[in-house]
């Protein structure tokens, strides 16, 4: 079979598709077409549109097909998250918490559960586990115990774990996630998730596997204080899942309780799925209280919000294969590795009775007063949901869209840096205009966001508030607002500051004479004439076909031909309408 040639210009799928995937659609209608004529010539570019709409028809299938089975199972999950808390000492024992120092150098002999070694509550860990505790709506309960949770592993030399799971500190709580925290849609535009019980516990030691057989163990980690924070399972969907997960990571950062979320291994979950099929009995299966379930499955050690929500889908569609087949789910506790179509069975689910719990003999009840607890909700720093309605509100007037990751971002320090240079600007800018001066927050957040972190990410740099000074971007700002810069110069500034430039803004502009000198109206008048004179055809499109986009494209013109930095794109715009519309 022979094909038309094309230029790249006349192939506007050719980017989306590898040469192998072409040559391999060209292989496959030629051997069904063995002898052809010059009339069955197929363009290239038919071939690669037919082939674009079938793999959209295909992915419309797939949404399909999620959506019925949707309708026809119930799909139930609850969370289990595992938060190193922020303190200088170990749970049990005086041994400073960095897991980063020198391996085995941050230990004492109760973590290493040397003979006689003895378990030394330190209150100080206590704090921060109230705080989020009080930040999840918990009852915090006035006697608490301690438990051993007996198991053989090597990263735990003591045969069992610490932890709360008869009398936990705290209990009863819930967290409210709202459609702007990401929940699925059918969950409406607000669910409410309960908790049910926070506890305290010891962190294991960390692994290192050197195949094929060495494994080397880190015992700075052991007995770092843990919270694990469970839900009900009353979580439908696995985006809300996520959002669940996402949400509680950002309360956690916002009360001061941990040290670091998902990203640097802080944070982990765990997620225990459940399916059912609509319209049938309830299943035979109760947790915690919710009766009529199916047989739940847990995915241990999700280390990030994609993996929690992409872990549950791929379950949740085994379950489903594993009943449609005919077979039973068992309670299995499975594995999830990134990239992933499927989870992988790591061992059979282990019941209470297989712990062999047992309260500790060695460490007394723990009392938490009541005055201690009313100091905390007193000073709880402001929640993430506050935050947002602050942030979206009229003393900021951001979007929902920037005002989210302001308060996800960095430990919270993208906020607070955003807001330093707000009132930085609010105290500088000197414009009698109030509009200008009412959209110095929601420019302020563009440049944060956008600006500052775009050049952050291009150099693929953390997050560091003394790189470019909020005085500087605000100095920035203000110039650009009262228009005595132009937006790209701005840019080029800023990237300036961000390579190194330690001279103040109003230096840069002066020395660098960057400081905007206006076009006359002749001056504009002859850039536009140019540019309409040398594209007649445009010119009369937007005139006959108003295709006002077009006008853009003049304005682009007229910035590239005239002296860098001097045409104002609103004033060449409204020159442009004068001339083609007079």
């Amino acid at each position: 079979m022979h094909l038309v040639h094309h230029t790249d210009a006349d192939q506007p799928y050719a980017h989306q598709y590898p040469p192998a995937r072409i040559n391999s659609s060209i292989r496959s209608l030629q051997s069904a077409t063995p002898s052809t004529t010059s009339a069955d010539r197929v363009p290239l570019r038919k071939i690669l549109k037919q082939e674009a709409k079938s793999l959209k028809a295909q992915k419309r299938q797939r949404k399909e097909n999620e959506e019925a089975s949707r309708q026809q199972w119930e799909l139930t999950v609850g969370v289990e998250i595992h938060a190193q808390l922020d303190t200088a000492a170990k749970l049990f024992s005086r041994a400073p918490t960095s897991s980063s120092d020198v391996p085995n150098t941050n230990v004492a002999l109760f973590d290493l559960a040397f003979p006689g070694s003895q378990p030394e509550f330190q209150a100080a860990t206590l704090l921060p586990a109230l705080r989020a505790a009080i930040a999840l709506n918990c009852q915090i309960q006035p006697v608490s115990r301690f438990d051993r949770k007996h198991y053989f592993y090597q990263d735990q030399p003591a045969g069992y774990q610490i932890t709360q799971y008869y009398e936990p500190f705290a209990r009863n709580g819930y967290v409210d996630l709202f459609d702007y925290d990401g929940i699925a849609p059918e969950d409406g535009e607000k669910i409410r998730i309960d908790i049910k019980q926070v506890q305290l516990e010891q962190d294991t030691a960390k692994s290192q596997e050197y195949p094929p057989s060495t494994q080397l163990l880190d015992f700075n980690r052991v007995s770092h204080p843990l919270i694990e924070i469970i839900t009900m399972p009353q979580i439908h969907t696995p985006a809300t899942a996520a959002a669940c997960v996402r949400k509680l990571q950002s309360i956690l950062q916002a009360c001061g309780a941990v040290t670091t979320g998902m990203e640097l291994g802080g944070l982990r979950a765990d997620v225990n799925v459940s399916i059912r099929r609509r319209g049938e009995a309830p299943g035979q299966c109760e947790y915690d209280g919710i009766s009529g379930l199916g047989q739940r499955t847990e995915i241990k050690n999700l280390s990030s919000f994609k993996a929690v929500e992409d872990a549950i889908v791929a379950e949740k569609n085994r379950q489903i294969a594993v009943l449609q087949s005919g077979g039973v789910v068992e309670g299995e506790t499975r594995g999830w590795t990134i990239g992933s179509t499927e989870t992988r069975l790591l061992r059979g689910k282990e019941g209470a009775v297989d712990y062999r719990y047992m309260p500790d003999p060695d460490i007394p009840p723990l009392r938490i007063g009541a005055d201690l607890i009313a100091s905390l909700q007193e000073n709880l720093p402001t929640s993430p949901d506050s935050l947002v309605l602050q942030l979206i509100g009229p003393a900021y007037g951001l979007s929902i869209e920037d005002a989210k990751p302001l308060i996800e971002l960095d430990d919270g320090a993208r906020l607070e840096y955003y807001q330093d240079v707000v009132d930085i600007l609010r105290e500088i800018h000197s414009s009698p205009e109030k509009s200008s001066r009412d959209t110095l927050a929601r420019v302020a957040g563009n440049w944060v966001l956008h600006e500052l972190g775009g050049l952050l990410t291009k150099a693929d740099r953390a997050w560091d508030a003394t790189v470019v000074p909020a005085r500087s971007l605000a100095e920035l700002i203000d110039h650009l607002q009262r228009k005595l810069i132009t937006g790209p110069t701005a840019k080029q500034v800023l990237a300036g500051i961000f390579d190194g430039d330690s001279r103040p803004v109003a230096v840069i502009l002066e020395e660098d004479n960057l400081l905007l000198r206006p076009l006359s109206r002749g001056e504009y008048l002859a850039l536009a004439e140019a540019a309409i004179a040398q594209n007649p055809k445009m010119v009369e499109q937007i005139r006959s076909k108003k295709q006002m986009g077009k006008l853009g494209w003049f304005v682009g013109q007229m910035m590239r031909t005239g002296e860098k930095g001097r045409v104002e794109a609103p004033k060449a715009e409204e020159i442009l309408r004068e001339l083609i519309f007079q």
